[in-house]
């Protein structure tokens, strides 16, 4: 056999050998058990809810007042981005209706956002028929009513969609004290006007502007 010939020879083995050895590993591939996956817990929301979410009804069997905050559902979902909310209980918030009736929301940007224009996330509810409105003290996890908390405007901690938020605590010295540790200025509600949300918004809610 000349050295043409045998040259041609190796460089068929080779080749037959390469299609064994894919074949081989394509069927161990095959014949694995298929995993399911799961997100971690504090993974971010990257579809976002229907146009129109229920508020979860006021439970009279639960022992709290039909204004009282309460636990959010482990089911429920923040109607603004489609997180759940039970998953991120330093930042929490929600608004309880007239009518018992409760949305839950991951953080106060969006609790924010929900309330610029409720009709767009809730069919059967507007802005008259809102009762209270909560956020959770973002040290200790207590409930506070939303028109008097002290929120931290600008600091680095992130929240659960991974972008700027508004962390909230009972006191003013609470909120100057984290804002020494991490940055921001304090704010109430009354001072969070349309541009400052517009901001929180578009840094953390980019894949839902639609």
């Amino acid at each position: 056999m000349n050295s043409g010939g045998a040259l041609r020879s190796v460089l068929l083995g080779s080749a037959a050998l390469c299609v064994a050895t894919a074949a081989a590993l394509s069927w161990q591939y095959a014949a694995r058990p298929s995993v399911e996956f799961s997100p971690a817990a504090d993974d971010i929301c990257i579809v976002p809810p229907s146009r129109a979410s229920a508020a979860f009804p006021w439970n009279p069997a639960s022992g709290l007042g039909k204004f009282d905050a309460r636990p959010a559902p482990a089911d429920a979902r923040c109607p603004v981005c489609g997180m759940y909310p039970a998953r991120f209980p330093t930042w929490v918030a929600q608004i309880i209706f007239e009518d018992g009736s409760a949305h839950f929301f991951d953080s106060p940007v969006d609790l924010l956002i929900f309330l610029q224009d409720p009709g767009r996330f809730d069919a059967e509810h507007s802005a008259s028929d809102i009762a209270k409105r909560y956020v959770v003290d973002h040290r200790s996890g207590d409930w506070l009513d939303a028109g008097k908390a002290s929120f931290v405007l600008g600091s680095t901690a992130r929240g659960p969609m991974r972008g700027p938020d508004l962390p909230a605590f009972a006191s003013t010295a609470e909120a100057a004290a984290f804002g020494a540790q991490r940055g921001g200025r304090i704010v109430t509600l009354k001072d969070i006007d349309a541009d400052i949300l517009a901001r929180l918004r578009d840094a953390s809610h980019a894949a839902h502007s639609g």
